[in-house]
């Protein structure tokens, strides 16, 4: 199954097709800003490898020090993306490049807030009384039960905003091709065309890495060494990642926007309220028998909610027959 021609069993194909991009012409538009269009593939791996930095993978274990302010920085930092990919879309002076950019904008500022409301709930729960915390490294510390079962709207939440940020199926309309060819990175070719599917990967790895720290207890687990389960528990997140791409369908760009807007963000919210009535009345949030109730309040809340909106598309169906 696979590329099984360069090497055994296949296993020298990415470098194989490294290789073919390094070498192919690197053409650049006569219109287009060169400046720009230069730039915007290096500094699109710019915020991956910044975010890459100041996840722990281990105990006191990273490539940088733990920060005091880790999530505040991966948030702020995710958001420079956004303008790597616009600048490939103006840079290239090409209007699918540009039509492609403009979409890339609106996903990122509907699903930013959303990814905020649930990285707030972690934070929210991680932290004690009187001492707030921002650190990756004490937001791993705080699971002794996974926030992924405390947390089940949350988890889902920040999920669906990952394959956001990242483009990927069922949100890949910046590259939909047969709307807008390749979306906005339709000028490029060689090594700058590759740059953008090397960041679309690592930035995949970096978002399982983030969603391994925030909800899945990071690097803790029986047996294995700490910086093993990191590695299993990553993995096993961008195998879920690439099984969507291959199986689920992409949406149209109205139910894109509407999807976070009308659905994801309220739900939000009021999932934010009710992780705040929740540490306020107990001393302690982080408790097994509050697990099935979290989970019931989740889906009890996503199902009202969907049904609210079902009953309203219905009676417009019938008020314009």
């Amino acid at each position: 199954i696979g590329p099984n021609r360069c090497g055994p069993f296949g296993l020298l194909q990415p470098v194989a097709d490294a290789v073919k991009v390094m070498l192919k012409e690197d053409i650049v538009p006569a219109t287009a800003d060169k400046v720009v269009h230069f730039l915007a593939p290096i500094l699109i791996f710019v915020p991956i490898m910044l975010m890459f930095a100041v996840v722990p993978i281990g105990n006191n274990l990273g490539l940088l020090p733990d920060l005091n302010i880790g999530i505040l920085f991966v948030v702020a930092v995710g958001s420079i993306e956004t303008v790597a990919v616009f600048m490939a879309g103006y840079g290239s002076n090409n209007k699918y490049s540009l039509i492609g950019a403009m979409r890339s904008v609106a996903m990122m500022v509907s699903y930013e807030m959303p990814m905020a409301f649930a990285v707030i709930a972690v934070v929210m729960l991680a932290s004690t009384p009187g001492n707030p915390t921002l650190s990756l490294q004490n937001i791993v510390n705080a699971q002794t039960i996974p926030f992924a079962l405390l947390l089940p709207m949350s988890f889902v939440f920040y999920f669906i905003c990952a394959l956001a940020e990242l483009q990927r199926t069922p949100f890949d309309l910046l590259e939909a091709e047969s709307e807008i060819i390749a979306g906005y990175h339709i000028e490029y070719s060689g090594m700058k065309f590759a740059m953008y599917y090397l960041a679309e990967y690592a930035g995949a790895i970096v978002q399982s890495a983030l969603i391994v720290t925030l909800f899945l207890s990071g690097w803790k687990g029986p047996f294995l060494p700490p910086v093993l389960w990191f590695i299993v528990k990553v993995f096993a997140v961008f195998g879920f990642i690439v099984w969507m791409r291959a199986t689920w369908p992409r949406v149209r760009i109205d139910q894109l926007m509407g999807f976070a807007w009308k659905y994801m963000l309220p739900l939000s919210l009021v999932n934010l309220l009710v992780v705040a009535i929740e540490i306020v009345w107990f001393e302690d949030a982080i408790r097994w028998w509050l697990v099935p109730i979290n989970m019931a309040i989740a889906g009890g809340l996503i199902s009202a909610w969907a049904g609210m909106f079902k009953l309203r598309g219905g009676a417009q169906v019938e008020s314009q027959s």
